[in-house]
């Protein structure tokens, strides 16, 4: 697509490379002298780990082996039932959880391998990070392609909440830079609720060229449909608590003021939405345990309660829906937690969540977990081969529940919602502008691939070797 094309037109790009298509070739792209010598590294500290225990642990180290080993289990199965449990069953796998770990620095000090396993297990973390390292591809095709923010907006619209994320709108005086950059602001007033879509659907009929909000993640999603709706670019101010759509986009999250450079010198992002139910969201949409005790009216003047007095009834099946879910040819049964993403969470954590390199692969990223014993929970140290966790991307999933009405996380925000519910995604259907001096993402991490690996330190040849 040419870059000065109509800006009512969001498709995006037929070349633009999905964050997949990146990750994939990134494990294809040629290797550099550096990633081969950190691939080299890798293995040798890994071997060094090795050694170490065999030849200062001896004997001791199958032990020490065993004894870690069980060690795990132990803390992961008693986290569990401290979890699902009350009573004195909760405060017993309390105490395991806290003195097991002890008991194995003691066990190893008495031993006198101690000082072995501090220095094995940080050479298998350097071994891990040389190996992160290696696989880290120089490529920067996961980054978002950028676009001319153009035409200038002429009339840009700003709704701010001046209560979000502990009153930012006026630590940072958001109003009155806004409004010296041309923008008109809306400030939330009073005590009584604010029809948000209202007010910015008023706007648009006004002759709004472009909205903005200055709030949370839902407000935002709210708004960022009506801004789709319309083909209006949409600015996001990080004024809200946790700013994740904000964090994604790599704006700074510690300077919402740097976010109205967009209007001055900005360049647009065409973003995907996701949809639940003919609503946007701009994160995720959550059900299950998450949504439901996020429902609870005690969440919000007691957050850690609440949570430990509900999942115990959620994680053995005496509360909540049952819920059930169809995406493609996958069916998921029972899932304790779900979680639909406007596109795949990047890997880094047991379940895979952590940042979104990019917001336009045009599919939704699927995650859930049904974790109904303590075997089950110890399983989920296998990470996406766990059973009891599913993770998937689609462009469609439909969840059904054996009741009219459930509970879902929309960005943060509980709501109740008519079941079935489907979730679907419209690539490219917003135009965010962006200040083109921000801090930006980090590279995503690469996902483990030991072939690889192996080829980048010389144990297998690359395929471009085989080739020649």
């Amino acid at each position: 697509m040419d870059k000065t094309a109509e800006p009512s037109r969001v498709e995006p790009p037929a070349n633009a490379a999905s964050p997949t298509a990146a990750v994939t070739g990134a494990a294809n792209a040629p290797s550099t002298p550096a990633q081969r010598w950190l691939a080299r590294l890798s293995f040798g500290l890994a071997g060094l780990a090795i050694v170490i225990l065999l030849v200062f642990g001896e004997l001791k180290s199958l032990t020490m082996f065993a004894v870690g080993l069980v060690a795990v289990v132990v803390i992961v199965a008693a986290a569990y039932f401290f979890l699902s449990r009350r009573g004195i069953v909760r405060w017993l796998s309390l105490g395991a959880f806290v003195l097991v770990p002890i008991a194995v620095i003691v066990i190893f000090a008495i031993g006198n391998v101690l000082w072995v396993a501090i220095v094995s297990a940080v050479a298998w973390l350097l071994a891990g990070t040389t190996a992160r390292k290696a696989l880290t591809s120089s490529r920067t095709d996961w980054r978002m392609p950028e676009y001319p923010a153009q035409p200038p907006a002429r009339h840009p619209y700003l709704i701010m909440n001046p209560k979000s994320g502990g009153g930012k709108v006026e630590k940072f005086d958001l109003k009155r830079k806004a409004e010296a950059l041309g923008a008109e602001v809306f400030l939330f007033g009073g005590d009584g609720p604010v029809d948000v879509a209202a007010v910015a659907r008023q706007a648009v009929a006004d002759g709004a060229d472009l909205l903005g909000v200055a709030g949370g993640d839902g407000t935002q999603a709210l708004v960022a449909g009506i801004a789709a709706e319309h083909g209006l670019p949409f600015v996001v101010i990080s004024a809200g608590t946790r700013n994740h759509f904000a964090l994604d986009l790599g704006l700074d999250r510690e300077d919402p003021a740097a976010s109205l450079g967009a209007l001055a010198d900005g360049v647009e992002l065409r973003v995907d939405l996701g949809v639940i139910n003919g609503q946007t969201f701009v994160n995720n949409a959550s059900f299950g345990a998450y949504a439901e005790i996020v429902e609870t009216p005690a969440y919000r003047g007691d957050k850690v309660g609440t949570t430990l007095n509900t999942l115990p009834d959620l994680l053995q099946g005496q509360r909540g829906a049952r819920l059930a879910a169809q995406a493609d040819g996958t069916r998921i049964e029972a899932p304790q937690a779900l979680l639909v993403a406007n596109n795949p969470y990047g890997t880094g954590d047991i379940a895979g969540l952590g940042r979104r390199a990019r917001l336009d692969g045009g599919v939704l990223g699927v995650v859930s977990v049904a974790v109904n014993s303590a075997g089950q929970a110890v399983g989920l140290l296998r990470g996406s081969r766990a059973e009891g966790l599913t993770v998937l991307t689609t462009k469609k999933i439909e969840i059904t529940a054996d009741a009219a009405q459930i509970p879902v996380g929309i960005d943060g925000e509980a709501v109740l919602l008519s079941t079935p519910v489907t979730c679907t995604i419209t690539p490219g259907a917003l135009r965010v502008w962006v200040p083109r001096d921000r801090p930006g993402i980090p590279a995503p991490k690469p996902q483990k691939n030991w072939a690889r690996l192996r080829q980048l330190a010389g144990v297998r040849r690359e395929p471009a070797e085989v080739a020649a």
